[in-house]
């Protein structure tokens, strides 16, 4: 689905981008996990990725494959599963500009925020960025709750299965002591990294 608020990025805009990859001294990395289960999930996440890509500084370098999980936080049944997948980019967004950017991503898609951990169109959340640890409540870094979520770290494992949380260690070992089972991979579906 072709978002009509995204626009598109000039080509001499991702050329220098692309020069950053190469020419930044200290490369900014950002894990980011997206999430939807309302409407086309799998249309909606591809969006996201996408519009990701399409922002200038932004750079989507891997996109996990796809797990269906049951909504965490909410009773067994209460919403439709979730869609799941981890994108792993560079930036040279500073991370609130790059919070901004994931919120309107979010307001594309027709994101509501009526109740906590309701029922979403798409999530897009900051999981961690060039391991900066900060406690601002505007973007705790890393994400508060991404060491407890196998939905974040079963696809972000598959991404990187070298991937260290700062602050937690590697995601490998997290995953050992969490319950998997309600995080099914998806094979008949994929995502495509942009080009």
């Amino acid at each position: 689905m072709s978002d009509p608020t995204v626009q598109p990025v000039h080509p001499s805009v991702v050329a220098q981008v692309d020069a950053a990859d190469v020419t930044l001294s200290n490369p900014r990395v950002a894990v980011l996990s997206l999430g939807s289960n309302l409407g086309n999930r799998l249309e909606t996440i591809q969006g996201a990725v996408d519009a990701l890509e399409d922002t200038p500084g932004v750079r989507v370098k891997g996109v996990s494959p796809v797990y269906e999980t049951d909504p965490w936080g909410v009773e067994p049944g209460s919403q439709p599963a979730y869609f799941n997948a981890v994108v792993v980019l560079k930036t040279t967004l500073p991370p609130d500009s790059l919070l901004e950017r994931a919120q309107a991503v979010e307001e594309a898609f027709d994101r509501v925020r009526t109740e906590r951990w309701g029922p979403r169109t798409i999530d897009v959340d900051i999981v961690t960025y060039a391991g900066i640890v900060s406690d601002d409540p505007r973007l705790t870094l890393p994400h508060p709750r991404a060491h407890e979520r196998a939905f974040v770290l079963v696809p972000w494992h598959d991404l990187d299965p070298a991937a260290e949380l700062v602050g937690h260690g590697p995601v490998a070992a997290l995953l050992a002591g969490l319950d998997r089972s309600g995080v099914r991979p998806r094979t008949d579906l994929e995502l495509r990294l942009p080009e």
